[in-house]
């Protein structure tokens, strides 16, 4: 006796999901060969053999399958940063920094065309979408939790602010951590974009002739970061 075929729907939407897959994959070999500016409906649709008409079922248009793109680039580092930080939750904040830090870095030397998709140049003609801040902000605030448990423990000094910067740095805490004083939400906020900055540098080759053993230096910066937003002792 022959086992009951599966419903059609069922069928219909793993089909559906493994076209959609196969999408992004070519999309992501088109990144990595031209660019983002470059992407290509048509050219992803011939290497697929598909016709154009087909795809645009799937992503009816460039911007639709960026936001995808970028969706799951963003995700994917999310994840891995999560996961690092999974492995050293009992670990004190300082070292859970470094380690959030650090996996952010590996992700990005092993996913180079993905990480200058989000944090490279942007793309002519498109703007991110808000669904894309979700996933945009998984390591920012994962981040903004560990600052925050070393505040409940007693192990994050607030560090100087100018009196210039006061009212954004509460607005930006009202924003982002109000159980936070806002001089460490103000200095959060910069050791990110120092963090992308430290990542981008080493990734588009920046650190050439400058930076060779670029491990332990990427390392100690993480290490500076951590002290910059208050986090106390020397266990990163």
């Amino acid at each position: 006796m022959s086992s009951p075929s599966a419903p059609p729907g069922g069928a219909r939407a793993r089909a559906r999901l493994e076209v959609t897959a196969a999408i992004k994959e070519a999309a992501r070999r088109q990144l990595a060969a031209e660019g983002a500016a470059q992407l290509s409906l048509r050219a992803v649709a011939r290497e697929l053999g598909m016709v154009s008409s087909a795809l645009y079922r799937y992503f009816p248009s460039r911007d639709d399958l960026l936001t995808a793109l970028i969706t799951d680039a963003y995700d994917s580092l999310g994840e891995a940063a999560e996961t690092a930080h999974a492995e050293v939750a009992d670990a004190a904040p300082a070292r859970r920094w470094t380690t959030v830090c650090e996996a952010v870095r590996h992700w990005a030397l092993a996913h180079p065309h993905e990480y200058a998709l989000i944090y490279g140049s942007p793309v002519p003609g498109y703007r991110a979408p808000e669904t894309t801040v979700p996933a945009a902000s998984r390591v920012g605030l994962l981040l903004i939790d560990v600052a925050r448990d070393a505040h409940r423990r007693g192990r994050l000094t607030a560090p100087p602010l100018p009196a210039e910067l006061s009212a954004e740095a509460a607005r930006m805490a009202a924003d982002l951590a109000p159980d936070l004083p806002p001089a460490t939400v103000a200095a959060l906020v910069a050791a990110w974009a120092q963090l992308y900055g430290l990542v981008g540098f080493e990734l588009f080759g920046q650190f050439e002739r400058v930076v060779e053993d670029r491990e332990p230096f990427f390392r100690h910066a993480a290490v500076r970061l951590a002290h910059g937003i208050g986090l106390t002792g020397d266990d990163a």
